[in-house]
């Protein structure tokens, strides 16, 4: 299991405009070649946009694109004719295929904060796609089958525990609260990369949110 902390988080975005983000990858400018993936996993970022702050339209391609807000609404407008508010407890899911253009917005009155995840494609090209899922249930699964992928969302109250799902890679996100995974604290922001996770818990310290990708080999 290897730990990072949200510390050890790359600091991005334009904070003169409203938008500051933090980097769990290599990304843009900090390029890192021993930090590239893990599993499909290729981005995690925090992004937090003040009102009216955001990314004007710009290209994606060959990329599975999934978004947890944890706070405030965001705004998406695809060149695919998707225009979707997005809210706490939804899954947002783009699937940039062989290219789309998508814009991203805080329009609502209050802060805005959302956890964006990259997954890298089995296969390259296709047709782009969307898909939301408004209120996604405690422990339902979330299929990425171009990514041979699952999310698993995990609430729990201080003393409760959730099994980490057996598989070749598993990325375990703290949204929110404090956890305890195989033994090793985690707090808001810090991560777990398991590799080969077998057998393993996830006990709340103190109320928490995760968001869990169990992906094949």
């Amino acid at each position: 299991m290897d730990v990072r902390r949200a510390a050890q988080r790359y600091p991005g975005g334009d904070p003169a405009t409203g938008i500051e983000s933090s980097h769990a990858f290599s990304f843009g400018p900090h390029y890192d070649p021993g930090n590239l993936r893990f599993g499909a996993v290729i981005a995690c970022n925090e992004e937090r946009l003040a009102p009216g702050a955001g990314f004007d339209e710009h290209p994606h391609s060959h990329t599975e694109i999934v978004t947890w807000v944890v706070e405030g609404e965001l705004t998406h407008r695809d060149s695919a004719g998707h225009e979707t508010v997005v809210r706490h407890g939804d899954v947002q899911r783009l699937s940039s295929a062989g290219g789309v253009r998508h814009v991203e917005r805080n329009d609502g009155p209050g802060p805005l904060t959302f956890v964006q995840m990259w997954l890298a494609p089995a296969r390259p090209g296709g047709d782009p796609s969307y898909d939301i899922v408004r209120g996604i249930a405690d422990s339902t699964p979330y299929a990425v089958p171009e990514a041979a992928a699952m999310l698993h969302v995990r609430r729990l109250g201080a003393g409760e525990r959730t099994a980490v799902p057996d598989g070749a890679y598993v990325y375990v996100h703290v949204v929110r609260g404090d956890v305890r995974v195989d033994g090793v604290e985690l707090g808001p922001g810090d991560s777990a990369r398991i590799t080969d996770a077998k057998d393993l818990e996830v006990s709340g310290i103190t109320e928490t949110e995760l968001l869990l990708w169990e992906m094949a080999g």
